[in-house]
């Protein structure tokens, strides 16, 4: 009897801890941007680039959950890219909502960045 109890009570267990972990992405757009979370934003995207700096418009984010993030090419004095051929490939970013949070996934690394001045709404 003890026994039966025990496994129905870890069954029960393991079955309410592995609910609050498969909860998908949801896929998101920033509601409302602000001064600081655009900023935030941008900071991450830094970071996850290793510091390089970035440019983002202040409505990135809002309408689509994709970020993609291409290096700024060297130009000369005319305006004139002064490489040739582009090698680099753009860098992807998602913005996903993770229960009440909102959270960037840099998609080469996988590495999340929770965006804690940021509200989002799911897409």
């Amino acid at each position: 009897m003890i026994d039966r109890l025990l496994t129905s009570s870890a069954v029960l267990l393991l079955s309410t801890c592995a609910s609050g972990v498969a909860q998908p992405d949801v896929a998101a757009v920033i509601d409302k941007p602000t001064k600081e979370s655009r900023a935030e934003l941008a900071q991450a995207v830094s970071r996850a680039l290793n510091g390089a700096p970035v440019t983002l418009a202040d409505d990135a984010l809002t309408q689509d959950s994709v970020l993609i993030i291409e290096r700024t090419h060297p130009r000369d004095a005319n305006g004139v890219r002064l490489s040739g051929r582009d090698l680099d490939k753009p860098e992807h970013f998602r913005l996903v909502k993770m229960g009440k949070h909102c959270a960037l996934v840099h998609e080469r690394t996988g590495k999340r960045t929770t965006l804690a001045s940021t509200t989002c709404l799911p897409k």
